[in-house]
């Protein structure tokens, strides 16, 4: 297997954090979710456009209750300036992080992070304490299997959680998170560790995740582990 690029990440988001409803409308492809997660609530450009097919996309999105949203990927700086003369507004450039899945998984202290499934209460609180709320533990519910959440304890008290699923060759981690009282103690490292552990043993060869440019800890932690930087994408949003 080759080493995941940026267009086979999209495809592995999609797959791993699935929209409520997914539809093609002329050569766009539109997401609808309650969730407010910004990867399920986006349409992408999947067929040559023309300016005015940007108001069917726009139009299924109000109809669906959304704010339009749409994603920019890498080469799709036509649509980029397009929806910047409209008016759209650039929201959350990400970063999108790939590494085999050997380079990642390593020996953790048992103590430390537990793979459960479906997730616990306390992780739900852990989740909601960082603004991921029901929409989005509800992704997690409607996604295929195999997919796994990991629970991060410091002192026997739950400190940290993160989803896992895999799609094709790769685990995707999504929704980590470390409670603020227990930052700074190498927690999201061993909970990347242990998502890595069982993306192994799933079988997957590839350890994938996105975050946002701006969250400097994250970014950090990534190139810490060696993971390579294999793309980037962007949203543009409609304003209020």
């Amino acid at each position: 297997m080759s080493f995941p690029t940026a267009q086979k990440l999209y495809a592995v988001i999609d797959g791993t954090w699935p929209a409520a409803v997914k539809q093609a409308l002329g050569p766009w492809t539109v997401r609808l979710d309650e969730s407010n997660s910004s990867r399920v609530n986006a349409a992408t450009a999947e067929l040559p456009y023309k300016a005015g097919d940007i108001k069917i996309a726009e139009d299924a999105m109000i109809d669906g209750g959304q704010r339009p949203l749409f994603m920019i990927r890498e080469g799709e700086s036509d649509l980029d300036d397009l929806l910047g003369a409209r008016g759209y507004l650039i929201k959350d450039p990400v970063n999108m992080y790939a590494a085999e899945v050997g380079s990642i998984a390593g020996t953790i202290d048992v103590e430390r992070t537990l793979d459960v499934w479906p997730p616990l209460a306390v992780q739900s609180e852990i989740w909601a304490a960082g603004g991921i709320g029901p929409g989005r533990i509800a992704i997690m519910d409607r996604a295929r299997h195999p997919k796994s959440t990991v629970l991060g304890r410091i002192a026997d008290t739950p400190a940290g959680s993160g989803y896992v699923a895999v799609a094709a060759d790769c685990a995707m981690i999504h929704a980590l998170e470390v409670a603020n009282t227990h930052r700074r103690m190498g927690l999201a490292r061993d909970l990347t560790r242990a998502a890595a552990n069982w993306a192994s043993a799933q079988g997957a060869t590839y350890l994938t995740l996105v975050t946002t440019q701006e969250n400097d800890a994250a970014n950090a932690l990534y190139a810490s582990l060696g993971m390579t930087l294999v793309g980037q994408y962007h949203y543009r949003i409609l304003p209020e």
